[in-house]
């Protein structure tokens, strides 16, 4: 172990799947629940050299990492995924279901395949997920969702099948925290106001309209997101499930 371990490791000795780790918010939360002491195995659609660059970055700080390619909107890739994982490391405990899509549009022009394209990301794959995890999961797993403060606020047009997938999960928390309840899993969803990313920075013109909604008039930082993951991952969140739970900078209050 180097200096740059937490020597506190709060998920000393766990196993997390990471749907969507790659870049932005994904590889934030990586890298945190490395640095927390997880073993981490996360999932990316293209761009291998980057998802390898994080796996050294990772493994150059003394932790463990996986990368896997796996598209969230291919079931039988993505649950194959996890099976890789779990088998590789012996069990999972933890899993972040980050993956998601964005797209814009009127009504009247928005494309169908668009919206299936969507549900199939933002939504179906979080329960695939779960329901494949849930298989190599006991006592005291964690299951957390990024989802949207526009579940609950979509203060501009165009944003309705995106608002839609977002409220899904909030429903999809709720009801999947009963059926794991009884095993000692909790399920929570985290809702990430404008966070700066290269999907979506902070220095944008879009960031500045953004910016006026907000009683915080900044972006947030994706390590701000992945500290709240890592908490609710950890062992003092463990009375926390079926929530929804802003980190927006006051985008909804």
């Amino acid at each position: 172990m180097t200096a740059n371990i937490n020597t506190n490791l709060t998920l000393k000795d766990k196993v997390a799947f990471v749907q969507g780790g790659s870049r932005g918010i994904g590889a934030a939360i990586v890298e945190r629940l490395v640095q927390e002491g997880a073993i981490v195995a996360f999932t990316y659609v293209s761009s291998p050299d980057k998802a390898q660059a994080l796996v050294s970055k990772v493994e150059a700080k003394g932790g463990r990492a996986l990368a896997i390619q796996a598209d969230s909107s291919d079931t039988a890739a993505l649950q194959q995924a996890i099976r890789i994982a779990a088998e590789t490391f012996g069990r999972l405990d933890i899993l972040v279901n980050n993956a998601g899509v964005l797209a814009l549009g009127s009504v009247e022009e928005f494309k169908l395949e668009d919206l299936d394209r969507t549900l199939a990301v933002n939504v179906r794959s979080v329960f695939v997920a779960t329901q494949e995890a849930v298989r190599f999961m006991g006592e005291g797993g964690r299951i957390i969702t990024i989802g949207s403060t526009n579940a609950d606020r979509m203060p501009f047009a165009g944003g309705a099948v995106y608002a839609m997938s977002k409220s899904a999960i909030v429903g999809l928390t709720k009801g999947l925290s009963r059926d794991l309840g009884p095993r000692g899993i909790t399920v929570n969803n985290v809702q990430p106001g404008p966070v700066d990313t290269d999907m979506n920075p902070a220095d944008s013109d879009f960031a500045e309209t953004l910016k006026g909604l907000m009683a915080l008039p900044r972006y947030g930082k994706a390590e701000e997101i992945a500290s709240f993951v890592a908490y609710l991952a950890g062992p003092e969140a463990g009375y926390i499930t079926g929530a929804s739970l802003m980190i927006d900078g006051g985008f909804s209050a």
